[in-house]
């Protein structure tokens, strides 16, 4: 547990071949299943202050409480995913800590001087913000917002790998628009 905040919850590894780095960490490993998003739907993201439309493949699985993020970017649009690779890394990237209190932990991490670097939203009360501790590969840290949908695919997810037989290894993510219906 981290005095700062709270549980790791997330390790957010960037690989150059999603399918392969699903097919290792679900046979090799017997991590899984994991939900495949072939193109994430990322609103407002912005980096270093600047928008852009990034294309990321994002899978996700469970291993008892931490989800394991793999992420393929699938164009040359600026992201600290893309300094990471272009950079000679392949791994872990960062680490994520969940809220359901984005605006207070935000207030509090900015006040303590953590420097944003890039950001965006992922369905509803989905914001995610990454901060500059690039201090040596693996140190990015991410506050994911879990209030909305993105939570409830995430518990989702967690569920699915309780008791996890190892058969259909890859599954599509949920739609988070139906979450957001069933959360209203």
């Amino acid at each position: 547990m981290s005095r700062f905040f709270g549980q790791i919850r997330q390790a957010g590894y960037v690989v150059p071949d999603i399918e392969a780095a699903m097919d290792y960490w679900s046979r090799v490993l017997g991590v899984g299943p994991f939900f495949y998003n072939p193109k994430v739907p990322i609103r407002n993201y912005r980096y270093k202050g600047e928008t852009h439309e990034p294309h990321n493949s994002v899978a996700l699985a469970n291993s008892g409480p931490l989800q394991i993020e793999l992420i393929q970017c699938r164009n040359d649009v600026p992201s600290m995913y893309k300094d990471f690779t272009d950079a000679g890394h392949s791994g872990l990237q960062h680490v994520a800590y969940w809220t359901s209190d984005y605006d207070a932990d935000l207030e509090r991490l900015l006040a303590e001087g953590f420097k944003p670097v890039m950001s965006g939203e992922v369905g509803e009360r989905g914001r995610f913000i990454y901060f500059d501790t690039h201090y040596h590969p693996g140190t990015v840290i991410e506050l994911s917002e879990v209030a909305g949908p993105k939570g409830e695919m995430f518990r989702l997810i967690r569920e699915a790998s309780e008791g996890w037989d190892g058969k259909d290894p890859v599954r599509p993510f949920p739609d988070l628009t139906k979450l957001a219906a069933a959360n209203r």
